[in-house]
């Protein structure tokens, strides 16, 4: 698409408004640095302009933690006590989903898997009731490829998502049935990386 001017416009009868406010899927996957960092530079984007966030992460450990999640946390309470950007929710599947009876200390890949379920249906509710504009689905094409989650099922539910709610997925081998559902997908290719010569991950780059 150089210089902006798309190499193909649809006969969709919509106006080049409609068509730019359209909600979007978007997908950012491959072996490289970087999937979760865009992902969450877009809900930042999202929050300025007022949007209501939701991220969503899909794994394992509840000690797992990026940065971006005591930002975003601040971000919230900005939000609630001054009225200034969007409203913000963050939830990890390793820490139990708030919604279930109960936190699970997950050990088997059977209670990964039940706890991914109660993750993805709690989402697709959300999608349902139009509960929030912005969502971040961190890791999620983990539980795709694991086949915790049935593809299909879960491209219908994105696909027919109403209103106008965006969705960012995050993780390696995303399906081709979700890249092909997708609007947005973008693959990060590892050129190089510290780690590869004995280099620790550090904080303020990996977390």
């Amino acid at each position: 698409m150089p210089q902006g001017n798309p190499t193909y416009i649809p006969d969709d009868g919509l106006t080049t408004r409609a068509r730019r406010n359209q909600p979007v899927l978007a997908v950012h996957t491959g072996d490289g640095k970087g999937k979760s960092t865009a992902a969450f530079g877009m809900a930042l984007r999202a929050w300025n302009v007022g949007l209501d966030v939701a991220v969503f992460q899909f794994v394992k450990s509840a000690k797992w933690k990026v940065g971006e999640e005591a930002a975003f946390h601040q971000l919230g309470r900005l939000h609630d006590e001054q009225g200034i950007g969007g409203a913000v929710e963050w939830h990890k599947m390793g820490a139990g989903w708030s919604w279930t009876r109960q936190s699970r200390k997950a050990g088997s890949d059977l209670d990964h898997a039940v706890a991914a379920a109660d993750g993805w249906a709690e989402i697709a509710r959300r999608l349902a009731a139009q509960h929030h504009q912005f969502y971040v689905l961190d890791e999620f094409t983990y539980p795709l490829k694991w086949g915790w989650l049935d593809v299909d099922d879960v491209v219908e539910v994105l696909l027919a998502r109403p209103g106008h709610q965006h969705v960012v997925i995050t993780g390696r081998d995303a399906p081709p049935r979700l890249i092909e559902a997708a609007d947005l997908v973008t693959e990060m290719t590892k050129v190089k990386h510290p780690m590869d010569v004995g280099r620790k991950g550090q904080q303020g780059i990996e977390w």
